[in-house]
């Protein structure tokens, strides 16, 4: 029941703690996210002209960019902060952009691929960024109607959220020393990171990578015969894989923080939480977490009948029941350094 204890604790922890007390919340006027399809709300679908059925059937009803069957974490943390869901960079017809912009695009990686069929690495989302500031601030400068578009100061009063690298990782399992690509993945990251601190971007929330070894897809490319398992079934080699990353990962975050004194930078544990859940599914109400609800194969769609019973949705992606219980773990602040919620990322240190 480590999940469940772990809600119940989480209230007197950090919301009615010490962490908190004296600190006013923060005002955090939009959110600009940045990552894979971990976070995408609706870039993928857009990119490819299709939307796949029965995605979104459980909260939206219908397909709404999101690859599970309902919300994400990003669009748990938009209700935790007040603010509408995000729309996508590239799903701008009739979009508003007033309280944010979701850049993240299902298949993007950290680092360039030139084999990747998505080109959209966390550089180019960085790049997308930049552009769409400047025309926002162009289009404000002529007096043109921005009622759809960001104040300019929701810029520097934005929160910058981050959860990208579990593409990088898979790719690398396939290598002979996969944990020697990290240093370079974490350098393009870090380069991310000063670059929106250097167009305005202050207070920033970033996700370390779930366990990849527990995916049900990438129980297909295992060879049985060689690889070692833990006893919920996941792979040894990847999540240790997943673990170093995270390791240095917060290494990388303490760094950032004394080279960015004005930034106020939060290290989320989602590792902690995804494993957690995958350990307790049974105890939880969850079926196997390594089977997943849905397919897409050949064009047919076939899905369970109980989504909310299931952790994975289609083998890569969580259902909205797992996002939800992952959201309650994380935007609390008890699985983050500094310990605070997200309600109070901006400020930079704890005060005891």
């Amino acid at each position: 029941m480590l999940v469940l204890a772990m809600f119940a604790s989480s209230v007197a922890i950090v919301v009615g703690g010490a962490e908190v007390k004296g600190m006013s919340p923060c005002s955090f006027s939009a959110i600009f996210n940045f990552g894979d399809s971990n976070s995408d709300t609706g870039a993928y679908s857009a990119a490819l002209g299709a939307s796949r059925l029965p995605d979104g059937k459980t909260f939206f009803g219908k397909p709404a960019g999101r690859a599970s069957d309902g919300r994400l974490i990003i669009d748990f943390m938009a209700e935790q902060l007040g603010l509408p869901y995000l729309s996508s960079y590239l799903n701008s017809l009739g979009t508003n952009y007033s309280h944010g912009v979701n850049f993240a695009v299902g298949g993007a990686t950290i680092r360039r691929m030139n084999d990747q069929p998505i080109p959209f690495y966390l550089g180019i989302q960085t790049t997308q960024y930049d552009q769409f500031k400047a025309r926002v601030t162009n289009l404000y400068n002529q007096g043109k109607n921005t009622s759809r578009l960001p104040r300019i100061e929701h810029f520097s009063k934005a929160l910058y959220t981050i959860d990208i690298g579990q593409n990088d990782a898979v790719r690398a399992m396939f290598l002979h020393n996969p944990q020697e690509q990290i240093p370079d993945m974490l350098n393009q990251f870090a380069q991310a990171v000063r670059h929106l601190y250097r167009q305005g971007g202050r207070a920033f929330w970033i996700h370390n990578m779930g366990p990849i070894g527990c995916l049900p897809i990438n129980q297909n490319f295992i060879n049985r015969t060689e690889e070692s398992f833990d006893q919920n079934g996941c792979t040894n080699r990847w999540n240790a894989m997943t673990l170093e990353y995270n390791k240095q990962l917060k290494d990388k975050v303490i760094k950032l923080r004394r080279e960015l004194p004005q930034a106020a930078i939060t290290y989320v544990d989602v590792y902690t939480v995804k494993y957690g859940l995958i350990r307790n599914a049974k105890n939880l109400g969850f079926t196997n977490p390594l089977k997943h609800c849905t397919r897409h194969l050949e064009g047919i769609n076939r899905q369970c009948t109980i989504p909310s019973t299931y952790i994975s949705w289609d083998g890569t992606h969580y259902t909205e029941a797992a996002n939800r219980l992952f959201a309650k773990s994380i935007l609390n602040g008890s699985l983050s350094d500094p310990p605070l919620p997200i309600t109070h990322a901006c400020h930079k240190h704890v005060t005891l």
